[in-house]
């Protein structure tokens, strides 16, 4: 690390001791050219690539989906069940990979922690009063502890849009602050629900107040509002992380959630992915896709690949 590198993580760090400091930095960043924004995107979601390179993406997009279901019906069964299929999406290829993890509400850890147990599968869970942020911070935190103590090693938490639309930054950064301490060594995804910030530009400075306040990934959206991941919000998060890790020496990771169903989806996620901040982030570790019915669609296309018929879609199981 060079010592400039070494400075700009020193100054950085000191921007969440006031309102007014992380006022002037988040206002002080570029503005995002929205036409600029939109065209990249667009050209980016033409690009072909070839069959062998194909089949590889198809494996890399299934590594990197966070399998999720959060819905108020859920059961400890049809979490075991989802758990179940994250370790063995296809059961009649053992070549298929393993999902990245397995995303639920709280109270469902437990059960989805008795499934995964020893494997490479992680457990993520929401929290912070999901989907709208709308708890007090005592409770959030709570609601946080809760699931690591469950078993979750990954915490999904949603800031508080209101605070961070009206001015707010130094309440939302010390909440993510205190989220991150409560999950210990868990991996905090911040959610900014990029659907409901208006601007490209709030999504560049939630994604900088994210990273500041030390998330370990910025993520989209909860896709519980009708705008979740688009290409574009997508980019502006990524150019975001390239930015961060270069004043700062530190990597965070990209989750795009809501809205990416099918596998030319993921693909056109994945190339810009590499044309924009490159081979780094193409690694579960560094980008996951947020998804419910994504898994089946891959599946699908990765059958097709291997044995040159479709399988159909009640082949797979449906989450």
């Amino acid at each position: 690390m060079t010592a400039t590198t070494t400075s700009a993580r020193s100054d950085l760090s000191e921007l969440g001791r006031s309102e007014t400091a992380l006022r002037t930095f988040l206002h002080g960043l570029p503005g995002v050219d929205q036409v600029g924004a939109e065209q990249r995107a667009a050209q980016l979601s033409t690009r072909s690539i070839k069959t062998t390179a194909k089949a590889q993406a198809i494996d890399l997009a299934i590594r990197m989906v966070d399998l999720t279901t959060l819905e108020g019906a859920d059961t400890p069964g049809k979490v075991r069940a989802l758990a179940a299929k994250a370790l063995r999406p296809d059961p009649a290829d053992p070549s298929c990979p393993h999902v990245g993890a397995v995303c639920v509400y709280p109270a469902m850890v437990p059960y989805v922690a008795e499934v995964l147990r020893g494997s490479a599968v992680h457990l993520a869970s929401v929290a912070t009063a999901f989907p709208s942020g709308q708890a007090p911070l005592e409770i959030k935190l709570a609601d946080t502890r809760a699931a690591v103590a469950a078993g979750a090693d990954e915490i999904d938490m949603v800031i508080n849009r209101g605070a961070f639309l009206a001015g707010r930054y130094k309440e939302v950064y010390d909440e993510i602050v205190a989220t991150k301490e409560a999950s210990g060594d868990a991996h905090l995804k911040v959610i900014l629900e990029t659907g409901e910030l208006a601007t490209y530009d709030n999504v560049r400075r939630a994604s900088w107040l994210a990273m500041l306040a030390g998330g370990d990934f910025i993520k989209t959206s909860t896709g519980k509002v009708p705008v979740a991941a688009t290409m574009p919000v997508t980019l502006v998060m990524l150019e975001a992380v390239r930015d961060f890790r270069e004043a700062t020496g530190r990597q965070v990771g990209v989750k795009p959630a809501g809205g990416i169903k099918t596998t030319k989806d993921a693909i056109k996620y994945l190339v810009m992915v590499n044309e924009t901040v490159g081979p780094d982030w193409l690694d579960p570790d560094w980008f996951r896709f947020g998804a419910s019915s994504l898994l089946n669609d891959l599946l699908m296309q990765r059958t097709k690949l291997t044995t040159g018929t479709y399988s159909g879609p009640d082949y797979f199981t449906l989450d």
